[in-house]
């Protein structure tokens, strides 16, 4: 199907409600709307992402993170600036207490947003992301490269904008304890 035919049958203005059901109908695109109002369509997360955000997740429940506060490619609702809401799919995301039910969830209790990067995802992942989650408040971002390493960069707000505060392998990493990096 041509993008010309796709666009006739699209909302003029996407919401999170469209972008719930574009999800459902559609199993081999992943739909992210930032809070300005733009789409983003990506592939699936393939088997890197799964390994690294289960390897994370493991890590945090061994370190006695209750399950009910980690999950894995969990849609939040992002406030923009402009009094606009957008929803983005991290790859992973730890909270300060269990949450209710839901599609598309508040960021008020977010600690952690973890993106593992994928080819064609860079920019979102590491700028556009890192402003929104940034501008929502959200206390810590972590970016996973796909490099042979795996390094981590891990983002810590400060004054509404997140500094860089180190570069680990993954593995390194997972060798540590998660109090280590101020998540409870």
């Amino acid at each position: 199907m041509s993008a010309e035919a796709v666009g006739r049958h699209m909302p003029s203005v996407v919401t999170l409600d469209d972008l719930t059901a574009m999800s459902a109908a559609d199993e081999r695109h992943r739909y992210e709307l930032g809070p300005e109002g733009v789409l983003s369509v990506m592939p699936p997360a393939g088997y890197f992402h799964a390994v690294v955000a289960t390897a994370l997740t493991v890590w945090l429940a061994t370190a006695g993170v209750p399950a009910d506060r980690i999950a894995q490619a969990v849609g939040l609702r992002i406030p923009g600036r402009s009094g606009g809401v957008g929803g983005r799919i991290p790859d992973l995301v730890v909270w300060s207490k269990a949450q209710s039910d839901g599609v598309w969830l508040p960021v008020a209790d977010v600690l952690l947003a973890v993106e593992i990067v994928s080819p064609g995802s860079e920019g979102v992942d590491t700028v556009t992301k890192r402003a929104e989650y940034a501008a929502a408040g959200i206390p810590q971002y972590w970016v996973v490269d796909q490099d042979a390493v795996r390094n981590i960069t891990m983002h810590y707000l400060t004054n509404a904008h997140y500094t860089a505060r180190a570069t680990m392998p993954l593995k390194w990493v997972l060798n540590t304890s998660p109090a280590e990096y101020d998540l409870f």
